[in-house]
């Protein structure tokens, strides 16, 4: 199943910035795993802002929720997630 995930990170202001970074790196280990396992097919970075647009393409509803919510930068997280299925009109062949 594909979902569109939007993700805005909203970070304390006051977490100390050695804080911020580990949480960061960390992140980017996962998610990079997580896109090198197919799980996680697009990411893009929103402009202008601490945001991302994700497609992810999981089993289920289940499986979707226990990869975001693992995510290090979750709590700090305002997502949005949006179920899709292929257009009828898509001459692309790995889009379902």
């Amino acid at each position: 199943m594909l979902f569109q995930v939007e993700m805005t990170v909203k970070l304390p202001p006051d977490m100390p910035a050695e804080q911020a970074a580990k949480i960061k790196a960390t992140e980017k280990a996962y998610s990079q795993d997580l896109q090198r396992q197919g799980k996680w097919r697009h990411l893009w970075r929103v402009a202008g802002s601490y945001s991302n647009v994700s497609i992810f393409d999981v089993e289920d509803n289940a499986e979707l929720q226990e990869l975001v919510s693992n995510l290090p930068l979750f709590p700090y997280m305002e997502i949005s997630v949006k179920p899709l299925c292929r257009h009828p009109s898509s001459v692309r062949d790995d889009d379902s």
